[in-house]
């Protein structure tokens, strides 16, 4: 007769050494080390907060082996941070398609020598988008895991030992979350050919405001908020477009901005340099113009 909390446990600890071959200790900081995960056999994503040096880093891998690592790329935005091994020697992790709330998850750190550590919990939240004054998330993952010293840039992993996304206790207050895989992996992936992401600007600044419900007749759709420009910068897309202090902006490209949060969503890396027809109310009155999206600094 099978024990259901005995095969829970067996599968939990075959999924901990699964996700720990691609849980690598990583060398870049003056305290004690952090955690990094292996997206190809010789790339590791860990947080961009661990990487304090941009020289001599070092990458353990589970057997102990030590290679020498350089950093590819660094995202503040997102507290992401890619380094490139010298010798293509990581095993590479399995990223998960998705997250579900309730769902049983491990923490993974392997912050020392002393082997991997874990942590078990479930998903607590998925929300987003998180912002921070270097840039922020699209989507985050929240579980009731203990972040350990030293889990930053470890995996999130699920009961098949599939990596969910990667932690970080980078975004202040010393509270952890997730940072999805398929973001993470595409954050990855640009770190990889650029060394840098690139994200959208427009130069203005807005608020969120409710639509008179004539403007909303006059949009021809059912749209209860949209965004105030309250401020215009000089020599930027946005004033090159036209844009003025008083329009509210309803959508972009097709895509209705409801506030300020939808506007950051919408300028990711995929929308820089690329004409987009912008959709303003202008004196009660729908009027479209075209911006060209700029790239922040």
């Amino acid at each position: 007769m099978s024990n259901v909390l005995v095969d829970l446990s067996n599968a939990m600890a075959a999924a901990a050494e699964k996700a720990g071959a691609s849980t690598v200790t990583v060398n870049a900081r003056r305290r004690m080390p952090a955690s990094g995960i292996a997206i190809a056999p010789d790339q590791i994503l860990t947080a961009n907060h661990v990487v304090e040096f941009d020289e001599g880093l070092t990458v353990a891998l589970p057997d102990g082996t030590e290679i020498p690592a350089t950093l590819a790329g660094r995202d503040p935005g997102s507290d992401l941070a890619l380094l490139r091994l010298s010798q293509p020697k990581a095993q590479t992790a399995e990223p998960a398609q998705e997250s579900r709330i309730g769902q049983l998850v491990l923490a993974l750190g392997r912050p020392s020598a002393e082997g991997i550590e874990a942590s078990l919990g479930v998903v607590s939240a998925v929300g987003g988008p998180v912002h921070t004054r270097h840039g922020g998330l699209d989507k985050y993952i929240r579980t009731d895991t203990t972040p350990f010293p030293g889990f930053s840039g470890g995996p999130l992993v699920d009961a098949e030992g599939r990596v969910v996304g990667l932690n970080t206790s980078g975004f202040g207050h010393g509270a952890a979350i997730t940072i999805p895989a398929e973001l993470a992996w595409k954050i990855g992936d640009q770190l990889a050919k650029h060394g840098t992401v690139k994200r959208g600007y427009l130069g203005i600044r807005g608020q969120g405001v409710e639509i008179p419900e004539a403007a909303q007749k006059a949009l021809k759709r059912d749209q209860a908020t949209g965004l105030l420009l309250v401020g215009v910068e000089s020599d930027s897309p946005a004033q090159a477009a036209g844009l003025m202090v008083g329009d509210i902006i309803v959508a972009i490209n097709g895509r209705p901005i409801f506030n300020h949060d939808e506007l950051l969503a919408y300028l990711s890396s995929d929308a820089v340099g690329k004409p987009a027809p912008v959709e303003v109310l202008r004196g009660g009155q729908p009027q479209t113009l075209t911006v060209t999206i700029g790239a922040r600094e």
